[in-house]
């Protein structure tokens, strides 16, 4: 396990990095397909991670439960190491329904992990649409539960979506997200 530390590259207010990514959905999506969203939630995640994975419900409320929101996951993990995290299992995945984000995305090359900072599965970013532009506004856990067998008592990234869809300062202090390591591929 590693507990996400503060040292990400982006602070809050800086814009979202660019991106085109391959999708478990056979499209290509770059940052700019959301644009019509008032919030992007990205969230480095994979498949095989149990704390990831603990978080698919979640993950899949939330991209259900609001309009403005967009919910993307990008799984950045070796996959020749972790074959679990391969794009055939996304595609899988997200054709049986066990997956249902706005976009499940591929990061072959790792390089949006490193623009982004992300160090653990799942690392999410929060993401306010300001005039076209997606700047960060929060960077922090989707709930409480500390483990993956743990049931969470409070939904902490609803909260912060719902201030920020409805225009509200963030009710809530950044808590490191924990799970875990990235499986960057050998350089």
């Amino acid at each position: 396990m590693v507990v996400l530390e503060s040292d990400s590259e982006l602070s809050q207010g800086d814009e979202a990095p660019a991106f085109e990514l391959p999708a478990a959905d056979g499209n290509t999506y770059a940052l700019s397909d959301f644009a019509e969203y008032e919030a992007l939630l990205i969230v480095f995640t994979c498949n095989h991670c149990p704390y990831a994975e603990a978080k698919v419900d979640e993950l899949n409320h939330l991209a259900s439960a609001y309009e403005d929101l967009a919910v993307v996951g990008i799984n950045p993990n070796d996959a020749e190491e972790y074959p679990d995290d391969s794009y055939e299992r996304m595609q899988e995945r997200v054709e049986a329904g066990e997956i249902q984000f706005t976009a499940y995305l591929r990061d072959e090359s790792q390089d949006v992990a490193r623009e982004y900072g992300a160090v653990c599965t799942p690392d999410p970013f929060l993401f306010e649409n300001d005039g076209g532009t997606f700047r960060l506004a929060f960077h922090s856990r989707l709930d409480d539960a500390m483990n993956p067998d743990a049931e969470p008592n409070r939904y902490e990234m609803r909260e912060v979506v719902e201030a920020l869809l409805a225009g509200d300062e963030i009710p809530i202090d950044e808590t490191p997200s924990q799970g875990c390591s990235i499986k960057w591929t050998e350089e």
